[in-house]
């Protein structure tokens, strides 16, 4: 396992408390505990690290893609703060070799396992936050998110992530998908979806697939409730 001091050199920032940096990288499996009986490792750094991502994310998505709509922004940043691009950085920067977790989850391959790669990075976000501010924070989303940024000049189209998302942002129920109806031969079906959200009309879409027939309705009310604004 190599040391929080190697990492700090990848990262090229030290930290003024190098303790903040030791606790984003105790994974939970180590069961470590404070005296008081609360947990010692970086679960609660997660939940700080994940809203700075998606602050700096927001911030650094408006600034890049000027004529975007919000629906293209809300897309891209779905994109760049789930867990998948979150391990993408960790396995760049091979975060998994810092992670202090038990041998037998080693064993396990929890250093190559995407879901601990991706709570680490976005408690060593957490970390980074707390000891340099935002600017610390912010330099290391912005150096190690650049590929992906520009990785892809279209927007994304996982639509039913980004009105779920836009759904619990104004604190509706999430969006609920029904089949309307299948038609065609059994080799090539389409399938007719109805997205529903709370006080909103409901809107339908076809696909070869109800994955993609989902998408394609929540892509067009997506449109529409961010028209509305």
């Amino acid at each position: 396992m190599r040391t929080p001091e190697q990492l700090e050199q990848t990262i090229g920032y030290t930290f003024q408390d190098p303790t903040r940096l030791k606790l984003a990288l105790v994974h939970s499996s180590t069961h470590r505990r404070h005296k008081d009986g609360s947990a010692l490792d970086n679960e609660r750094l997660e939940f700080l690290g994940d809203r700075v991502l998606g602050l700096v994310i927001a911030d650094l998505l408006f600034k890049r893609f000027p004529k975007d709509k919000e629906g293209d922004l809300a897309r891209r940043h779905t994109a760049l703060v789930r867990k998948e691009a979150l391990a993408r950085v960790s396995t760049d920067i091979e975060l998994g070799q810092y992670i202090d977790m038990l041998q037998a989850e080693a064993d396990l391959g929890g250093r190559e396992n995407p879901a601990i790669l991706a709570n680490a990075c976005e408690a060593v976000i957490a970390a980074l936050f707390q000891d340099g501010g935002l600017g610390a924070a912010q330099d290391f989303i912005t150096k190690f998110w650049a590929g992906l940024v520009e990785e892809d000049p279209t927007p994304p189209q996982d639509n039913k992530t980004a009105l779920q998302e836009w759904a619990q942002s104004k604190g509706l129920p999430l969006p609920v998908y029904k089949t309307v109806s299948q038609t065609g031969p059994a080799h090539a079906p389409i399938f007719e979806i109805e997205v529903l959200v709370k006080n909103h009309t409901p809107q339908r879409a076809s696909g070869p697939s109800k994955r993609k027939a989902e998408q394609a309705a929540a892509g067009t009310l997506l449109d529409i409730v961010l028209d509305k604004k």
